[in-house]
């Protein structure tokens, strides 16, 4: 595998990020995903706003024992804040309620501020709790770990050749611009630009067509025959188990509060 795809939170431009060993990664994978999911089931799910709220607590309280990368995690939860960002703004004059304030003739609704309001704690949640215990898996752990909870064959294949030959794909994609550069070619908005990339993304299309083929007869000489075989060394201890009763212990908790009744 490339050595910048090995950690699924390096960036896909290719360096290297260090990272270190964490709480975190003594868990087993197979508990890290179930956590996550039940996680994130029960924080988008709920009706009132402190429910999100302690669930961006808990999901810091992760994200500080995965060690994460401050810098890199703050630019991807930006990332993603500024399209909830933009919801914030539009949501208040679009949805009916009780009028907070006018702007420019429109009512903005506190009914809708308060949704935006827990659309934002949610989603900041959520998406910190998967950096923490999800984006701290290899590629291929994650793989393993899917297929281990019965995950379809299918997607892990899928998810797998993906992450493989991501780099393969983007040497092609590089050698491809580096010609069209030696060509004289200079991006500019005209026609003749567009035209050239829909041809370098038809020639991107077709040669990752072609090397699938001849990767394809490659593992069926080596006998491939559509079968996952697991020789990972994954094993459950009584850690991972303390691990999925405390996150089921949060749901319970949320359940018995209300958080789901408005």
């Amino acid at each position: 595998m490339p050595q910048f795809l090995e950690h699924s939170m390096t960036s896909w431009r290719g360096q290297e990020v260090e990272h270190q060993l964490s709480i975190v990664d003594q868990f087993d994978p197979r508990a890290r995903i179930i956590t996550a999911m039940i996680f994130a089931i029960v924080v988008v799910f709920s009706k009132t706003l402190w429910l999100p709220f302690v669930g961006l607590l808990l999901a810091f309280t992760f994200a500080l024992s995965a060690s994460l990368h401050i810098k890199r995690t703050l630019r991807r939860v930006i990332a993603m804040d500024m399209f909830v960002l933009l919801m914030i703004i539009m949501l208040p004059f679009t949805m009916d309620g009780t009028p907070l304030f006018h702007l420019f003739g429109f009512a903005a609704s506190q009914e809708g501020f308060i949704h935006a309001i827990g659309i934002a704690l949610k989603a900041n949640a959520v998406v910190l709790a998967l950096l923490a215990l999800v984006g701290t898996l290899e590629a291929s752990v994650l793989g393993h770990a899917l297929a281990r909870l019965q995950v379809p064959e299918k997607l892990v294949h899928l998810l797998l050749f993906t992450v493989r030959y991501l780099d393969v794909i983007s040497r092609e994609y590089k050698s491809m611009r580096k010609a069209m550069k030696a060509r004289a070619f200079v991006a500019r908005n005209n026609l003749h630009t567009w035209r050239s990339f829909g041809y370098l993304i038809g020639m991107l299309l077709v040669r990752s067509l072609e090397r699938s083929e001849r990767i394809f007869a490659a593992m069926k000489c080596r006998g491939y025959c559509g079968k996952l075989y697991l020789f990972d060394t994954m094993s459950w201890q009584r850690r991972d188990t303390c691990l999925i009763l405390i996150i089921v212990l949060f749901a319970l908790f949320a359940i018995a509060s209300g958080a789901y009744l408005r």
